[in-house]
């Protein structure tokens, strides 16, 4: 066995892991309230990558570099960044370990390093992934890349796939096919092409709302819908796929399906520093109180955004909201108060359902709608691809990640 020589090590206050959407509206928002606070943030990214827009690149509606700026230009003033990736968490010794070796001591721990796209569990994917058809508007490097392919393809067949929940933004993946199906459809090419959705699930889509009004879009685009169907392994080059198909026994088979173009969506799990740490739930997650974000048997450690065993949609529209009860219940928590907000599970998901209109789909715990304007939520609306496609970009860049908290409305504890 070897020793391990640890370096010094270095102690921080309020150390926040994850510099992503959470990560920085938290700070943001932490240093709006007392700019004295002394914080560290853990990230090892040198970017940070405002996600929700790559389904919009995808479908040829916006450009990729705008989406990626350097942490850098992004990350409050005042902040101590350590560019490194966590690999241990010793709560009970209020320390974590660093992929340096480094340790980092804490008196508040707050954990949102997102979660993990984990393309290694999909056979074969990860070889072809960006050629032979085979994409993702979950990537950076390859949402481009879609709406590159779906440019090119005048017939065939089109494959777009959905994993097993929890995913982040669960509408992403039918959003990906919506766009695209616009696309052939004002070209004329849409008859050509056999357009087919693999869910791994037994619905469309988790809010039953919401389910008619994209079934007409469904039906307009002439998609199929392939239930209970799971991608489990790819070979880009024979464009062929496998899906593990559970029938209504329960029986599972594999079923080989071939593809002209292959949109995936990765399985999803939590970071394994969470998974194999105190923190995590039974599933890996990191178990917190769903109303007030703390953790259920270390009080003195917050979680939010993807990595949390809530029962939220994983979307930054969630973490806007999480961001203030956060910032709200931490700072009473350090004054020994009682911790003053409650997160009432606030989702939303603008569904891009054809290039110009979205169902702005928003609710809480238990489906529970929360429409944010007095409009009906379940109509595609043009006001809602400008603020999907305009307005939010703008609001996330200049106003979310400096702690400006519009639209945050919360109920406070009883």
């Amino acid at each position: 066995m070897t020793e391990q020589h640890w370096g010094p090590t270095i102690s921080g206050d309020i150390v926040v892991i994850g510099g992503g959407s959470a990560g920085i509206g938290l700070v943001a928002s932490l240093l709006k309230r007392d700019s004295q606070l002394n914080i560290t943030l853990i990230e090892p990214s040198e970017y940070h990558c405002y996600q929700p827009a790559w389904t919009l690149v995808g479908g040829g509606a916006y450009d990729v570099k705008k989406t990626r700026r350097p942490l850098a230009d992004v990350l409050p003033n005042g902040v101590t960044w350590v560019q490194a990736a966590v690999t241990e968490l010793l709560p009970d010794e209020q320390t974590l370990v660093l992929d340096s070796g480094q340790r980092v001591s804490w008196n508040n721990l707050i954990v949102c390093p997102g979660l993990r796209l984990a393309w290694e569990k999909v056979e074969g994917l990860q070889d072809t992934l960006g050629q032979h058809g085979v994409t993702s508007n979950y990537s950076y490097e390859h949402a481009a890349y879609t709406w590159q392919l779906v440019q090119q393809l005048k017939g065939g067949k089109a494959i777009f796939t959905q994993p097993a929940m929890p995913i982040k933004c669960a509408g992403a993946p039918q959003k990906a096919m919506y766009l695209s199906c616009d696309h052939w459809l004002k070209q004329g090419t849409l008859n050509n092409i056999d357009v087919e959705f693999n869910l791994a699930g037994a619905a469309l889509f988790g809010v039953a709302t919401f389910v008619p009004p994209l079934m007409k879009y469904v039906e307009k685009y002439n998609a199929r819908l392939a239930f209970n169907a799971n991608l489990v392994k790819v070979d880009g080059p024979a464009r062929k796929a496998w899906f593990e198909v559970k029938d209504a026994e329960g029986s599972v088979s594999v079923e080989e399906k071939s593809f002209d173009l292959l949109h995936v969506v990765p399985p999803q799990v939590s970071p394994d520093f969470i998974r194999q740490s105190p923190l995590a739930d039974a599933a890996g997650w990191c178990e917190v109180n769903p109303h007030s974000l703390q953790h259920l048997r270390y009080p003195h450690i917050f979680g939010l955004g993807d990595v949390c065993g809530t029962t939220n949609a994983k979307t930054a529209a969630a973490v806007r909201k999480q961001i203030v009860v956060v910032a709200e219940n931490l700072l009473a928590l350090r004054k020994q108060a009682p911790l003053p907000l409650k997160y009432d599970g606030y989702g939303s998901c603008p569904l891009t359902v054809e290039k110009g209109k979205v169902v702005l789909a928003e609710f809480g715990y238990g489906g529970k709608l929360l429409p944010t304007f007095p409009l009906d939520p379940t109509q595609a609306r043009r006001s809602m691809w400008f603020l999907k496609a305009t307005l939010l970009p703008w609001f996330y860049w200049n106003g979310m990640l400096k702690g400006r908290e519009w639209l945050t409305r919360l109920s406070k504890v009883d």
